[in-house]
């Protein structure tokens, strides 16, 4: 499967693996990339740019392929050493990032000097515009349905994905509500060049997740996320569990809240914990709606192989509904005849 994706990252298959705090380890992104995708390690899952440095090191013992670092700078209560993490990344030799938030200018230079390619998240076409003109070199487009942060202008994939591949030159990457191959094969259809997956990603032997929160996306459906930090213009989709349920909770009450109210719910120790134990009500989790596709735990491997073949599949059927028939033929031919007639 060739697009302008596959050729400027290297990789086999169009199909990329979000960076995931908590979860974008060695072991999953080498196993992403050896099947032929492309890997994503999370640079701030690690707690120092040096323990950064070690996981690239670790990860480039598991795979001789591409693969790359993810680096999100959202606002934070903890100020982090972003410098130190784009200076382990360059040292490192890896040559492609997937950034997230607002990035300054003198990152994406010290990238561009080095011959690393940026992939850009975003979640609305005018910020996606903004990183066009910044120079990456491609763009993530996340609609509404995708887990984490999916901004404030509730714009599904269906209308976001085609709407950035007219407005853009580089190429658009889907990521939202995507975890099989129907969903690959309409991202294509939809003008995009690649597919991004975060959660189908989760629900993988590889990932670095206790079984018991697998299971639970596994049985959970399109309706078992929820949308928390609505009141505070941070929105977040989440798996629907009990703390995300307290969250919205408090966020409804009269006059609403400030984050220190919720700070003790979804401290992010809680939900590494939680991904840890297994414990599906210990934290806050991550996950998009594509949980009601998700029916089964496969290897990377084998998922991306699944997805390939059923991609094609679909895409094949879906030309075979449109090709016009004789009947058709003639029936075209006809009304132009008709309309060139003075």
């Amino acid at each position: 499967m060739k697009t302008r994706v596959t050729e400027k990252l290297g990789i086999e298959y169009p199909i990329i693996q979000g960076g995931m705090q908590w979860v974008g380890l060695a072991e999953l992104a080498s196993a992403v990339s050896n099947a032929g995708g492309l890997g994503i390690l999370t640079g701030l899952t690690q707690a120092t740019a040096d323990d950064l440095r070690q996981e690239i090191a670790r990860c480039r013992r598991m795979t001789h392929k591409p693969f790359g670092v993810n680096l999100t700078m959202l606002p934070s209560s903890v100020p982090r050493p972003y410098a130190e993490y784009v200076a382990a990344i360059v040292d490192s030799g890896v040559k492609i990032v997937e950034t997230a938030g607002r990035i300054p200018e003198e990152f994406i230079r010290t990238f561009r000097q080095h011959g690393i390619t940026i992939v850009h998240k975003c979640t609305t076409v005018r910020h996606a515009l903004s990183a066009e003109r910044a120079g990456v070199d491609m763009v993530s487009i996340d609609g509404l349905e995708c887990a984490g942060h999916p901004g404030e202008d509730d714009v599904g994939g269906l209308v976001l994905i085609p709407a950035a591949a007219r407005a853009l030159k580089i190429p658009v990457i889907a990521s939202g509500g995507i975890a099989d191959g129907r969903g690959l094969a309409a991202a294509l259809v939809l003008g995009a060049e690649g597919v991004n997956m975060g959660t189908r990603f989760c629900v993988t032997r590889e990932a670095p997740i206790h079984e018991h929160i697998k299971q639970a996306y596994v049985a959970g459906s399109e309706r078992d996320t929820a949308l928390i930090y609505r009141t505070l213009k941070n929105t977040a989709r989440v798996f629907r569990n009990e703390i995300a349920e307290q969250v919205r909770a408090l966020e409804a009450q009269p006059g609403g809240c400030a984050f220190e109210d919720l700070r003790p719910l979804v401290v992010g120790t809680r939900g590494r914990a939680a991904l840890e134990s297994g414990e599906v009500h210990g934290g806050i989790l991550s996950a998009g709606q594509c949980i009601g596709l998700i029916h089964d735990i496969p290897s990377c491997e084998e998922l991306i192989e699944r997805m390939v073949a059923e991609c094609r599949e679909r895409l094949s059927r879906a030309s075979r509904w449109a090709a016009p028939d004789a009947a058709d033929d003639r029936a075209l031919m006809a009304l132009a005849a008709t309309e060139s007639q003075p």
